[in-house]
């Protein structure tokens, strides 16, 4: 199975730079499978403890309008997150999507910070504290959002639902980029899965330095395959769906609870 991580600019204009040359290089490497950051098509809203209505409405809108271009990708399927409203309540919503425009909600982020720069608890609402894995582009899955990755017992849930690759979707600050690296190799051994995790990356008009860095990081051992970079920022590898199933009949995995 070919995967598909990157790094995207969080600058609409940039983002179109972006977004061309990731669909060349997808399309070059035949990829099957694409993962994209966590609300990755406007810039970042929870910069502010003050949520700001409009502003979430148009996040809505240009996410909206960027599924309609999915299929540009020309993959088997798509991963990442959006925001949404639901009877007057705001969440940050994990998608799976498939051609021709087959829009699958998976999973709502129920971790959320609320600090400096990242004021999601005040942004929107905590989704249930439901991880379930799914299926496409003949692997099992289960998303972890961003801060949800730092709590193991979901990764090792999935890795007992036989989850082939761990989602890690991001919009993490370069200042914290070695510890989630750090996380995600733990994620990928808890779980005896493929850890895949894509992010902003770049300085945005507002001075945040973003982490980059999206990964491929392997389940047996958690060694990094490969990692993204500003002079790389779309990476794409052929994994072996059979390494996950070998991995979780190893240690720890294979530690009887």
């Amino acid at each position: 199975m070919k995967v598909t991580v990157c790094q995207l600019r969080n600058d609409p204009k940039q983002l179109e730079r972006d977004w061309q040359e990731l669909v060349k290089h997808v399309q070059r490497c035949h990829s099957d499978f694409v993962l994209l950051p966590e609300m990755p098509f406007h810039p970042w809203l929870c910069r502010s403890r003050q949520p700001d209505p409009a502003l979430w409405e148009a996040s809505v809108v240009a996410h909206r309008q960027w599924l309609e271009r999915l299929g540009e990708l020309k993959v088997a399927a798509v991963a990442g997150t959006l925001p949404i409203m639901q009877a007057d309540r705001r969440f940050n919503e994990a998608f799976l999507w498939s051609p021709p425009s087959e829009y699958r909600a998976v999973h709502r982020k129920a971790y959320l910070p609320d600090e400096d720069g990242f004021w999601e608890a005040s942004w929107y609402d905590r989704g249930p504290l439901s991880f379930t894995a799914f299926e496409a582009a003949g692997a099992r899955m289960g998303f972890l959002i961003c801060t949800e990755m730092w709590f193991g017992e979901h990764a090792r849930a999935y890795g007992r639902a036989g989850v082939h690759l761990l989602l890690v979707p991001r919009a993490t600050p370069l200042s914290s980029a070695d510890k989630w690296l750090a996380g995600g190799r733990t994620a990928a051994v808890i779980s005896g899965a493929f850890c895949l995790s894509s992010c902003f990356g770049g300085t945005d008009r507002h001075g945040m330095q973003w982490a980059g860095r999206g990964w491929i990081i392997e389940p047996e051992e958690g060694d990094i395959l490969a990692m993204t970079s500003p002079s790389q920022p779309f990476i794409t590898m052929d994994i072996d769906l059979q390494v996950p199933e070998g991995a979780k009949k190893t240690f720890p995995r294979c530690v009887a609870e």
